[in-house]
């Protein structure tokens, strides 16, 4: 496998080892050794599966209390996926970055606990899979940041004219300026 730092502190773009020939192909989703030699030795709790439409936007969601890191990747389809560094004391604080994601390139990022994590569907449809560190946390202990904070400034692939689909929570996100963000707990 291959890790290649991100823009954002802590954040990994990983390349799994592929082995393809006439029968298809094989590749391991998750190898607890091989990634704690990538310095990602973590327990991961709760997996998730999502199927989406062309123009869901789902995000940018985190948790405060029980920040989750996660290990994210799509299975059919394309996304854009986006993570934005809520950590104080991060030298990429405030910060973006956007990730192609797909069943073709197959890669899977690391999110780190501490930032906020979103995708929009590029495809006619996209699952997407992820492994989180800590539980799913609903209620008063979920954030969520507005997708279209101009202040970040997110560069969302949407064509021009048109509007992602966004749940009602989603759609009524707070922006970064008055984002409840981590301290040094992280």
């Amino acid at each position: 496998m291959k890790a290649t730092p991100t823009s954002i502190f802590g954040a990994l773009l990983l390349e799994p080892n592929l082995f393809q020939d006439s029968r298809g192909f094989f590749l391991e989703t998750w190898n607890r050794k091989a990634f704690a030699e990538i310095g990602l030795d973590f327990d991961f709790v709760q997996d998730n599966h999502s199927k989406s439409g062309q123009g869901t936007l789902r995000g940018l969601h985190y948790q405060m209390r029980h920040p989750q890191g996660k290990l994210v990747w799509v299975n059919q389809g394309e996304v854009f996926d986006v993570i934005v560094d809520l950590r104080r004391t991060s030298p990429t604080f405030g910060r973006w970055e956007g990730f192609r994601l797909s069943e073709a390139n197959r890669n899977r990022l690391w999110v780190p606990p501490g930032c906020a994590h979103g995708f929009y569907v590029t495809s006619e449809t996209a699952e997407f899979l992820y492994k989180c560190t800590d539980y799913y946390s609903p209620g008063e202990d979920e954030r969520i940041l507005l997708w279209s904070d101009s202040q970040l400034g997110i560069e969302w692939p949407i064509p021009e004219g048109s509007a992602p689909m966004l749940s009602a929570r989603d759609a009524c996100g707070v922006p970064f300026a008055q984002a409840e963000t981590y301290g040094d707990s992280l």
